[in-house]
């Protein structure tokens, strides 16, 4: 089974930098996404950024391009998101989130099958 577990939110100021971590296990190291969306209260999911596993290409979102990457280390089978030059809007709960790239689909229309539990990032003006 895929176990997802997510570190490194927090509370920051405007203009300052965390870095999520996403660790995995029990997963695909092949044609699958490795993602991360977030959502903030009253507000839909949203896809932040996205890897292809195993091609190592990279996606984020218009909303964050420039301030945010994301990342892979293939010995720790870990996913990570750098985040530079937060925002207040950035403030959600984030999650980490796996699934195999079906046919069609886009890194933010792909059916993620594996959640993590999420981890909060609060940004303070």
């Amino acid at each position: 089974a895929q176990v997802l577990a997510e570190s490194g939110g927090g509370s920051v100021q405007a203009g300052r930098s965390l870095r999520l971590t996403c660790a995995g296990s029990g997963y695909r190291l092949r044609n699958t996404f490795m993602g991360w969306f977030r959502q903030a209260p009253g507000k839909e999911r949203e896809a932040v950024a996205a890897i292809e596993i195993g091609g190592g290409k990279m996606y984020t979102a218009d909303s964050v391009r420039g301030r945010f990457t994301i990342f892979q280390d293939h010995g720790r089978n870990s996913v990570y998101l750098q985040m530079n030059g937060l925002k207040p809007e950035d403030t959600a709960m984030y999650y980490c989130a796996a699934g195999l790239k079906r046919a069609g689909s886009s890194w933010q229309t792909n059916e993620y099958d594996y959640w993590g539990q999420g981890t909060q990032v609060t940004v303070e003006p």
